[in-house]
């Protein structure tokens, strides 16, 4: 499982021209699911996310976490992310979960998420989404389960 996370001054989900979710300061997170990924991974990395320290601090160092800000936080879901780009000029996807395994980990992702913190919004599963943002650095990072 595959989290990238950006550091965010607001983010938002459009699908069809309607705005679906929105965040103002926070993290915006694009989840990518392989398949041999499993509830637990899924639990570890939702809190770990929310501990990652990646906002500054009083003295400006990356010293506090979206928890710690109480910003927001929008998950995504981005197949993509699963892609295997070792080699050749176009993606393979052979390490990513099936659609149903994934749509599953993914709603997991976000009951767990609920749960841990307050302030969230997700996009919707495998759906054509438009995401706007203003990446605030740009702090990006990739975690990984």
């Amino acid at each position: 499982m595959k989290a990238l996370l950006q550091r965010v001054r607001f983010a938002k989900v459009e699908v069809d021209g309607l705005c679906v979710a929105e965040i103002e300061q926070g993290l915006l997170v694009f989840l990518g699911v392989e398949k041999d990924d499993s509830e637990e991974q899924a639990a570890k990395l939702i809190s770990r996310l929310l501990a990652y320290r990646i906002f500054a601090d009083d003295e400006g160092r990356m010293n506090k976490s979206v928890t710690d800000i109480n910003g927001g936080v929008l998950l995504v879901s981005q197949f993509t992310l699963a892609a295997d780009t070792k080699k050749g000029l176009r993606p393979g996807f052979s390490t990513a979960a099936d659609p149903v395994r994934a749509e599953n980990l993914y709603d997991y992702a976000v009951e767990d998420l609920s749960a841990k913190h307050a302030n969230v919004a997700f996009g919707r599963f495998a759906a054509d989404m438009q995401i706007s943002l203003l990446n605030d650095g740009p702090v990006t990072f990739l975690l990984e389960a």
